[in-house]
């Protein structure tokens, strides 16, 4: 079962779900990342900083050979960290993701989680936007930054993510930031979707949703992500479960199963 396509801001389709590879690595990843694939997942989420671009491209080529599925139809996205974001340091870690992903291009790069304390990020975008045009990167987007930084890089280059990730759940809900991004016609990405260690999946608006349906809490949580435009980011290590994410698109919350879920939020709307 494969998700639905979505179309980002720059005219690239992107699935409506993908699966998130932090903590991933090492030979287990790489069996979680492949598992993955061949559940159905077709958008990867990995990061220069989980230090497992290896794992992932080696799951990816794997599958690609075995498979003889078209590259279009996988997504792999990767992420520029904080630490690397002046102009040529940006265009290195690129460059370097590329080779230890092994692939012909990075389907999406995100400007990973820009220091505060300094405004080098502004010519790290300016570099994915290079990167870009020369056909390395297809889309960019932005993870874990602020509205000001948003904003920020927006003015001095013209342009517009095409992806927003935040860590969301039913708790942590970032209205602030998604109205934003809606604003500026920005997919957001939902990275830890489920809530981690939180007890979500366990409050009596999930759990009632997930019986009415005969779902999982967790299918329940990620339809919520979906039924407001948001594409969720689920991770884990059994194919069953992994199969059980991507099963969210044959059943719909009511309004009221949907409201119930959203006024769990503990942060300000």
């Amino acid at each position: 079962m494969n998700a639905p396509l979505l179309t980002l801001n720059d005219g690239h389709p992107l699935p409506w779900i993908g699966f998130g590879t932090y903590p991933l690595r090492g030979s287990a990843g790489h069996v979680a990342v492949r598992a993955a694939l061949d559940s159905g997942f077709r958008l990867l989420d990995a990061a220069a900083n989980y230090r497992n671009e290896v794992e992932v491209g080696r799951a990816v080529r794997e599958f690609l050979t075995e498979t003889r599925i078209p590259r279009d139809e996988i997504f792999v996205q990767t992420k520029v960290p904080g630490g690397r974001h002046d102009y040529d340091d940006a265009i290195e870690a690129c460059d370097d993701s590329l080779a230890l992903l092994g692939l012909d291009r990075i389907d999406v790069v995100l400007l990973h989680a820009p220091d505060p304390a300094t405004d080098a990020y502004r010519d790290a975008w300016r570099a994915l936007v290079d990167l870009r045009a020369r056909g390395v990167v297809r889309s960019l987007g932005v993870s874990n930054v602020t509205a000001q930084q948003l904003a920020t890089i927006v003015a001095d280059s013209g342009v517009v993510p095409a992806v927003g990730q935040v860590a969301m759940d039913p708790y942590s809900q970032q209205h602030p930031m998604r109205s934003e991004f809606a604003r500026l016609g920005i997919v957001t990405q939902s990275w830890s979707p489920l809530g981690g260690a939180t007890p979500a999946l366990a409050e009596p608006a999930v759990a009632g949703a997930a019986a009415a349906h005969g779902v999982t809490p967790a299918q329940v949580v990620l339809r919520w992500h979906l039924q407001q435009r948001s594409v969720p980011l689920p991770m884990s290590t059994e194919f069953a479960q992994q199969r059980e994410f991507l099963d969210v698109f044959r059943f719909a919350l009511t309004d009221a199963e949907f409201a119930g879920i959203s006024a769990l939020g503990r942060d300000v709307p």
